[in-house]
């Protein structure tokens, strides 16, 4: 009979933790429902084109998805493959909500890329694989849309080594695109799967497998394309770079598959090589009660979880929030007594739940690799970690100062405690930064990307009944100030007063209302950080 040592390692070992990513309306979150579909977490795929369908993309539960059509949360989604138990967490493709990604970054042991085969290389992937290097995540390219016209897949290979600064070893390659698209050979297993538009929304394989080159079938079914294919393997054979798994593992090289997510082609080859590929829960940094930094394994026997997402209103009913924990190490049992360590406090976690998109279900059992939801009533922060008795703190997870800054404005002075409990709860999910003026009652909000501000505006009204509105404000930069210098610090408190603020979390910032004052103020106070980033928690 297993010890439980070993039963725990091994249900380690079935776990695969994913995010994907990609530039906006490359196709991520079809991508997402079809790897659902064949998952058999749905049965049936709604199309992301039907804005106002009845139907939307699984993943966009929140209502200004639905009418826009676009993803700006992260959406957690758990289903069982092929023996293994996958968490896969889609997230927000457009920039303006970039910084909700590179947190899930931070949660995740590989990364799905997710490239539109007419574009290529855009402006966000970049950003993203920024992240991704500097954590070195194993990732997997998936090049998307060859049903349309597209770039020429060695063009493509050679503009993400260029740009993104990966090694491409292809394991899938297409036959023509758009019109003349065939199908994609699988290049380790010798076999053609030809392509077929007619799905219905519903898993079907490949009509037609062809299995090696010499095949006579090739040439029934390809025509001229037949001997494109060969000359293109003949030159990735002799010019290509071979598939490496240590090479992935260590984020220098990402295996690459075409296909067509809308079309649900090359959906399961992808995920059955991921499955197979993509590395199990790896161990991850914390400080120690010394102050020390140790890596703490996934197997070692204590439950540790870090907190990297808030999520307000996902009942709309129960306006209830939800923290994110990411299972570090040890295994999670319903009714287990944790440890808050920001606050020094025990909590006995009864109704922790798992999610599929908005649908959730209780957890009796989870381990290191899992994403677990725990009901949080204010008192729970990103980046908070939580064990059984050892004092840890998962370090990593950034706050960036915002680029754009919007006051407030309410249009019904009796809604003012509604209005400061949505902002505060809304804020707390690190999407936008609410910031308080030590000088006056306004509410300041700050983003990364405008469209956040349409954000907040649209869930106050949806979801805590609150009329307001958003208008331009003087403030060009916010900075987190900190420094040892205790006099210099009260000197530069009172000359900046008019324009320091609060943030949610209580750290003490300065807006800047133009490049020049910052500049400035950094001259005139040598001994005062301005900061750019707060590690949270």
């Amino acid at each position: 009979m297993p010890s439980a040592s070993d039963t725990l390692r091994s249900e380690i070992a079935r776990r695969r933790t994913f995010g994907i990513v990609s530039h906006p309306d490359a196709g991520k979150t079809t991508l997402t429902e079809k790897l659902l579909l064949f998952g058999g977490a749905i049965q049936l795929a709604g199309s992301v084109k039907a804005r106002k369908a009845a139907r939307h993309a699984t993943s966009d539960w929140m209502a200004m998805e639905k009418e826009r059509g676009i993803s700006v949360t992260t959406s957690v989604m758990k289903f069982r493959y092929n023996g293994y138990e996958v968490n896969l967490l889609d997230t927000p493709g457009h920039q303006d909500f970039s910084e909700d990604t590179y947190r899930v970054l931070t949660a995740v042991d590989s990364a799905l890329l997710v490239i539109d085969a007419a574009k290529g290389v855009e402006a966000q992937t970049k950003k993203l694989m920024e992240v991704c290097r500097m954590r070195k995540t194993p990732i997997i390219t998936f090049i998307n849309k060859l049903d349309r016209e597209a770039l020429p897949p060695l063009d493509l290979m050679a503009d993400i080594e260029a740009h993104l600064g990966i090694e491409c070893a292809p394991l899938t390659w297409p036959v023509g695109m758009g019109s003349s698209f065939k199908g994609a050979y699988d290049i380790r297993n010798g076999e053609l799967r030809l392509f077929s538009p007619t799905h219905g929304g519903k898993v079907q394989e490949a009509q037609v497998v062809i299995r090696g080159l010499d095949d006579a079938q090739l040439d029934v079914h390809l025509g001229d394309q037949a001997e494109d294919l060969r000359a293109d393997m003949e030159l990735l054979g002799a010019a290509g770079t071979p598939f490496d798994p240590q090479r992935y593992l260590a984020g220098e090289q990402t295996p690459v598959f075409f296909g067509s997510a809308v079309n649900n082609f090359g959906v399961r080859e992808l995920l059955d090589t991921f499955v197979n590929l993509a590395p199990a829960p790896r161990p991850r940094p914390a400080l120690t009660a010394t102050g020390e930094t140790r890596l703490v394994q996934p197997d070692e026997a204590e439950f540790s979880g870090v907190v990297f997402k808030i999520q307000a209103n996902m009942d709309k009913a129960h306006r209830d929030r939800i923290a994110f924990m990411r299972i570090c190490s040890g295994s999670f049992t319903r009714g287990m007594k944790l440890r808050h360590h920001r606050s020094g406090k025990d909590m006995a976690v009864s109704n922790a739940t798992m999610f599929m998109a908005q649908d959730r279900s209780g957890v009796e059992e989870a381990c290191a690799g899992d994403i677990i939801g725990i009901p949080n009533h204010g008192t729970i922060k990103i980046g908070d970690t939580f064990t059984e008795k050892t004092l840890l703190k998962f370090t990593g997870i950034p706050s960036f100062a915002p680029e754009h800054f919007r006051r407030v404005r309410l249009r019904n002075p009796l809604k003012a405690k509604q209005l400061q409990k949505g902002l505060e709860q809304l804020a707390e999910e690190g999407a936008v930064q609410l910031f308080r003026p030590l000088v006056n009652n306004d509410y300041i909000l700050g983003a990364v990307g405008l469209l956040q501000f349409d954000v907040i505006v649209s869930r106050l009204a949806e979801e805590y009944s609150v009329d307001a509105s958003y208008e331009s404000i003087g403030v060009a930069a916010a900075r987190w100030v900190v420094s040892n210098d205790r006099r210099q610090f009260e000197d530069f408190k009172d000359y900046y007063n008019q324009d320091l603020a609060l943030d949610a979390e209580g750290a003490l910032a300065y807006l800047a209302p133009n490049p020049w004052k910052l500049e400035s103020a950094e001259e005139r106070y040598p001994h005062v950080e301005f900061r750019v980033t707060r590690e949270i928690g």
